[in-house]
């Protein structure tokens, strides 16, 4: 059940994001990417394209319950994409 709603946030935002290859990436469709999956934001803001834009560290710790999703790199990827950073940061910085 759990794994049917990740994917069916996944593809929702997705969606909203509209996939295309603008030049100018928009922070508010980033963020709902990064709460749907950690990284995934930070991945659109860079263009999609190579998996290797993907911030690595993000996207695979992000598969680790509670840890990842649902949790604090969701939350964290998801202020990253909201304020436009693309970094693969695991901590908060003041």
């Amino acid at each position: 059940m759990r794994a049917r709603i990740a994917t069916i946030c996944l593809l929702a935002s997705l969606a909203l994001a509209g996939v295309s290859a603008a030049d100018e990436r928009d922070t508010y469709k980033a963020m709902w990417l990064s709460i749907a999956h950690p990284g995934l934001g930070e991945y659109y803001l860079k263009g999609w394209g190579p998996f290797e834009k993907c911030p690595q560290k993000k996207f695979w710790l992000g598969l680790i319950p509670i840890y990842g999703w649902p949790g604090y790199l969701q939350v964290k990827s998801a202020i990253d994409a909201r304020h436009g950073r693309t970094n693969d940061e695991l901590a908060f910085r003041d």
